[in-house]
């Protein structure tokens, strides 16, 4: 498996494989600073960036390479020369990239046409990398052994929802997704696609518009903003008002399960998609989550330069 393109793309072995190795690299940073030494991995964003960026600049540093970061502006493919050009012409001077854009089908072709790995760091379809974060998280609150556990995402129907599904699919999880119908409900393709992986694992994959039923013993409730990028502002009303009765408010977390915790991929808009009182509270667990970005992208680099991820047969 030369790049990791889709959540989907992962075994449950490589997922393993990658939150064990980010829980090492949480321990030791910087035990394998040879692996990128005297190497650079350019980091191509054409979309706004706190975490990615900050957690895939310093993922490679600690691995002992150059970070190369680049704009959307920054490079030819502003002006029109071809993804498949700029790939090729990336492969020859990095030995990784960490792209984060809009478009699924751009990291697809990127994938296709560049002869080193390239990592999805989001798009508006998926966003592997949050994922991983998530779960090593997620693993460090409850342990690995997930049995009879909920784990529910609330909220917008989008490249989150779509993540959190095929990842606890994966995982032989029992997740669920809860959002408004129509419009702004997860992609029945991407719905299809989880459910089709815990067919294989044993895990279970709901989806409702039912925000207190998915809520109910839960040991994760899950949020993301409700105005991506991207969004186009003439519908902000309308979804906002669509979205309302999903918010995580104290009443909402009340129903989880009494070990229950609260988690976002930020940034966050208080008072919209989460009370302050709640992302702010004892039960959120945000900070070691935004972390962890840094570690499972690093993870990720690591095994992909050395072509350890064997990809889902």
């Amino acid at each position: 498996m030369k790049d990791l393109l889709r959540t989907a793309d992962l075994s449950r072995a490589d997922v393993d494989l990658l939150l064990d190795t980010a829980a090492d690299f949480a321990k030791s940073p910087l035990r394998a600073t040879d692996t990128l030494a005297h190497r650079t991995v350019a980091i191509y964003m054409t979309k706004p960036s706190t975490r990615t960026r900050l957690a895939s600049e310093t993922a490679v540093a600690h691995l002992g390479g150059t970070p190369m970061f680049l704009r959307g502006d920054d490079l030819q493919i502003g002006r029109g020369e071809s993804i498949a050009d700029t790939a090729r012409v990336i492969s020859g001077f990095a030995s990784a990239l960490v792209i984060r854009t809009f478009k699924q089908s751009d990291v697809d072709e990127l994938g296709q046409y560049a002869t080193i790995p390239v990592l999805n760091g989001l798009t508006d379809d998926d966003h592997p990398t949050q994922l991983l974060a998530d779960w090593v998280t997620i693993r460090e609150v409850f342990g690995s052994d997930i049995a009879g556990r909920k784990f529910t995402y609330v909220g917008d129907g989008n490249n989150m929802a779509h993540a959190w599904l095929t990842m606890g699919a994966i995982l032989g999880a029992h997740v669920v997704a809860a959002t408004p119908s129509g419009k702004w409900a997860p992609d029945s393709a991407a719905v299809a696609t989880a459910q089709a992986i815990a067919a294989t694992t044993g895990g279970k994959v709901e989806v409702t518009h039912d925000p207190e039923a998915a809520a109910k013993d839960a040991s994760v409730i899950y949020t993301d903003v409700w105005m991506s990028m991207g969004d186009p502002e003439t519908e902000r009303q309308e979804k906002l008002k669509a979205l309302s009765p999903f918010a995580v408010t104290d009443n909402l977390m009340s129903l989880t399960a009494k070990d229950g915790i609260f988690m976002h991929c930020l940034p966050a808009h208080r008072g919209e998609e989460v009370e302050a009182s709640v992302i702010d509270g004892d039960r959120s667990v945000i900070w070691r989550e935004a972390y962890h970005r840094r570690t499972t992208i690093q993870a990720c680099l690591y095994h992909l330069v050395r072509g350890d991820l064997q990809g889902r047969l």
